[in-house]
């Protein structure tokens, strides 16, 4: 019998997909896959629970072999991730899927199965062959069409609470609000409602530019249409020297997250 696994991160797109799955396929032959960053904000282990509980399918977790979470990885790596390259996203969460995988199926019976939406075709092919040898199908790519804001309105009609991060304004639920592919907006909204999560992750910066001795940072600054490093520390003391006056960051700019997505082939 055909095993279906759905690439459960917390998101509400992983909630939609894994929903999908399970009307189709039902409860029995389907796989939550929750790959644990060690970073993540204590509000979605609990979504986690109360989903799981709706959907009556358990949730599956991995996570990396030595527990790291991403500033250990960066560390590690002697890499600092940024908004282009985010080496947590294949060590925390597509490696020890794709262990989980290797060990639990066969690829020539079992799919796996991605939340990206119907906002991002270009991505597709990518995350298709990212995955081989596994075939993967995204259903939320298809009609009916509908955005996240409509997503978890279909998520609190079934009885779930909105994750807490959707909440306080982030777009992502993931990492704890502090993924290193959010971008300016993301981490203000960080500095403003976790400021010891910003804290850290400003500390966890410098301590990798003094490691590598090098100018490095998980943000840029495009402003003049020259591209420099942005590090947290300046983005903090912009925005604390600007508190009633124009933001110094861009508002717009949000990132993105891509961890199940922007997938490097095995």
């Amino acid at each position: 019998m055909t095993q279906h696994i759905v690439m459960w991160s917390g998101g509400i797109t992983s909630w939609a997909t894994a929903r999908l799955v399970v009307e189709r396929h039902g409860k029995a032959n389907t796989t939550l896959l929750f790959a644990d960053t060690n970073a993540e904000d204590e509000d979605l282990y609990t979504f986690n629970d109360l989903a799981s509980a709706h959907l009556g399918v358990p949730i599956t977790r991995v996570a990396d072999a030595r527990e790291r979470d991403p500033w250990q990885v960066f560390e590690d790596a002697r890499w600092l991730g940024n908004t282009r390259i985010a080496q947590c996203s294949h060590a925390l969460k597509q490696e020890p899927c794709r262990v989980w995988l290797k060990e639990n199926t066969d690829p020539a019976d079992a799919i796996v199965y991605v939340g990206l939406d119907w906002t991002e075709p270009h991505r597709i092919p990518a995350i298709v062959e990212g995955w081989k040898p596994w075939p993967v199908e995204m259903p939320l790519t298809e009609p009916p069409y509908r955005d996240k804001e409509q997503l978890l309105a279909e998520a609190q009609a079934a009885g779930l609470p909105r994750p807490r991060l959707y909440r306080l304004g982030f777009a992502h639920n993931n990492c704890g609000g502090s993924c290193v592919k959010g971008g300016q907006a993301q981490w203000a909204r960080l500095l403003e409602v976790f400021p010891e999560r910003y804290a850290r992750a400003e500390a966890a910066e410098q301590k990798m530019r003094r490691l590598l001795g090098k100018d490095v940072s998980i943000l840029r600054d495009r402003t003049g249409g020259d591209t420099k490093p942005l590090t947290l520390t300046v983005l903090r003391e912009g925005i604390e020297a600007s508190r009633s006056q124009q933001p110094t960051f861009d508002e717009l700019d949000w990132g993105g997250c891509g961890c199940f997505t922007d997938v490097e082939a095995a």
